[in-house]
């Protein structure tokens, strides 16, 4: 999730703002994982590590990834290994944006050195060190992690690519990618009525992965909340932009469930406990005694949010926020 804002694609003023407390938890969502995206020059690590500090204050638990799109990777102390582990909220690197035009076209020595460090960094401090993958529409798709595979000792889970369901042409990778034992995360924050040529609906994608034998617990959502949006209208023409929004996260799964027939306790682990394995997140995504108070009740036959607790005090009620950031009104 951009929790400090995105875009800045189309100039300054397509910057997406900051997100609000309220605007996380009425979506269900109790724990995030924060990134910066294209933009690492007007935006930065630090400001992430302080609105994922401000975030927590007001009631939720905040993680994040250091850098950027581009290699080399901004950080806070100067390498992403001692980012990972001397910085308590940092459990990784991301988004790293290959197969894209927006990326920095590194070399494919220079992604294996950032995994390679991320990896060292999780084994020292006891943190997941992955490195979150954002991937584009570019024909490379997935080719610097499978020579990863082929060439490395790193293991395959230690890199996590996104936006897989971007294009079919690129889901169809992440399928054969997930055959060889990889995550895949498929990303909820497109206009479910618009999708762009060629997207793949999340929760289609997770039906399409699972009937082509993916083990569910290689399979994960994300938001991608606070980025910026494009929005078109019926004749597929582009008329302007939107925000992300988190809610797309549980909606995804719960369409999951109500429009393509996933049962729901299969459908809950991409948005739960698949994604606090795969982040080594370890007081979350199950319900257990000594875990984090994390709930979310739902009316039971539309599967809608009623009802949220984060860490036990209770931030929603009857699909209303009672808990409102410092800004809000």
């Amino acid at each position: 999730m951009h929790i400090t804002g995105g875009g800045g694609e189309g100039s300054f003023k397509t910057r997406t703002p900051e997100i609000q407390l309220s605007d996380i938890t009425v979506g269900g969502i109790t724990t995030v994982v924060a990134c910066l995206g294209t933009d690492g020059v007007c935006r930065d690590v630090k400001g992430v590590l302080a609105k994922a500090r401000a975030l927590e204050e007001e009631g939720i638990s905040t993680y994040m990834y250091t850098g950027s799109y581009e290699i080399p990777v901004n950080t806070i102390t100067g390498s992403c290994r001692s980012d990972i582990m001397l910085i308590d909220k940092i459990i990784g690197v991301g988004e790293i944006a290959l197969s894209d035009h927006r990326s920095a076209q590194p070399t494919y020595d220079d992604f294996i050195k950032v995994v390679a460090e991320a990896r060292v960094g999780g084994l020292l401090s006891g943190k997941a060190g992955v490195v979150n993958v954002y991937l584009g529409s570019g024909k490379r798709r997935l080719e610097y992690l499978i020579r990863m595979i082929k060439e490395t000792e790193i293991p395959i889970k230690q890199v996590i690519p996104t936006h897989i369901n971007r294009s079919t042409f690129l889901f169809d990778a992440g399928i054969e990618f997930a055959k060889l034992g990889g995550i895949i995360d498929l990303t909820t924050s497109s206009d479910p009525d618009h999708l762009e040529k060629d997207e793949v609906k999340a929760s289609r994608g997770l039906k399409m992965a699972l009937e082509k034998k993916i083990p569910i617990e290689q399979i994960q959502f994300t938001s991608d909340g606070q980025g910026s949006l494009p929005i078109f209208n019926k004749k597929r023409e582009f008329i302007g932009l939107g925000i992300g929004s988190t809610k797309s996260l549980y909606i995804e799964a719960r369409d999951a469930v109500l429009k393509d027939g996933v049962d729901l306790e299969v459908a809950l682990k991409v948005i739960t406990s698949n994604v606090a394995a795969n982040l080594k997140l370890y007081n979350k995504g199950v319900v257990k005694v000594g875990k984090d108070a994390d709930l979310v009740i739902v009316n039971k036959d539309v599967l809608t949010i009623d009802t949220v607790f984060a860490k036990g005090v209770e931030m929603v009620s009857k699909g209303e926020a009672i808990v409102k950031g410092t800004f809000e009104k």
